[in-house]
């Protein structure tokens, strides 16, 4: 059996057969079947419904007169996403806020749950990474055939009709890279802090390690203000006029 968090375990204990029962649907034979449930998926599954909890605690809260405490902070946020989509996509950028938003978010609730005694960052295990960059990628890409419809299949194929049949895979693993790019990069960063920070609680358990807490905190905004920012710049590419 996997070592599991006591949150992972709640949930092996009532859904392993109805979660077993369902990969095993799908031709996929779980490692362990009484406890299919990962660590990571739990904790994925924890922030989405924190997140939900509280979005929906501040829909029903909004006031024009008096906002709140988390009113101010998540306007700040929309107008700072809004702001940066405006400076690289252009005037049409307004649509894709509430789905950079959403990514923010939940790759910072992801960062920064592991800071909590009892729970993981979800992000340090590389699938995790993966999910939100594979998100990523198919909606730059769907939104660049919204935009362009099939003439967007123009953008792989260079500015010189000539050159097609080179600039086409080229084009092509350029796009897929950008998907490894942004795995490794906010996976590496996350399993090298929870690592470090591990490290020194385990030596110095006392004063130090807080200095390191706190470079991981910044780290993980920092992590989840560039994958944000590739996006956008990845979504600004797609949609771009001259496409």
């Amino acid at each position: 059996m996997p070592e599991q968090l006591w949150f992972t375990r709640i949930l092996n204990h009532a859904f392993a057969g109805l979660v077993t029962s369902f990969l095993r649907s799908l031709h996929i034979e779980p490692k362990y079947p009484r406890a299919p449930i990962t660590n990571a998926f739990a904790m994925e599954l924890l922030v989405f419904v924190f997140l939900i909890a509280l979005f929906t605690m501040i829909r029903s809260r909004l006031s024009v007169d008096r906002p709140g405490g988390l009113q101010h902070i998540f306007e700040e946020l929309h107008d700072f996403i809004t702001g940066q989509s405006k400076e690289i996509i252009g005037h049409h950028s307004e649509g894709f806020t509430p789905f950079l938003a959403a990514l923010a978010c939940f790759i910072l609730a992801c960062n920064l749950i592991g800071l909590i005694p009892g729970f993981e960052a979800p992000t340090a295990v590389p699938y995790v990474p993966l999910g939100c960059a594979i998100c990523a990628f198919i909606y730059y890409q769907a939104q660049g055939f919204k935009h362009h419809g099939i003439a967007y299949l123009k953008h792989f194929a260079g500015p010189m009709p000539l050159l097609a049949p080179l600039m086409i895979p080229i084009e092509i693993i350029s796009h897929l890279a950008r998907v490894l790019s942004l795995t490794i990069r906010l996976f590496a960063n996350m399993f090298a802090g929870d690592m470090v920070t591990l490290v020194f609680f385990s030596l110095i358990p006392i004063g130090v390690p807080i200095i390191f807490l706190g470079l991981h905190i910044g780290v993980s905004f920092l992590q989840t203000y560039i994958f944000v920012l590739l996006t956008t710049v990845y979504l600004a590419g797609a949609v771009a006029e001259e496409h």
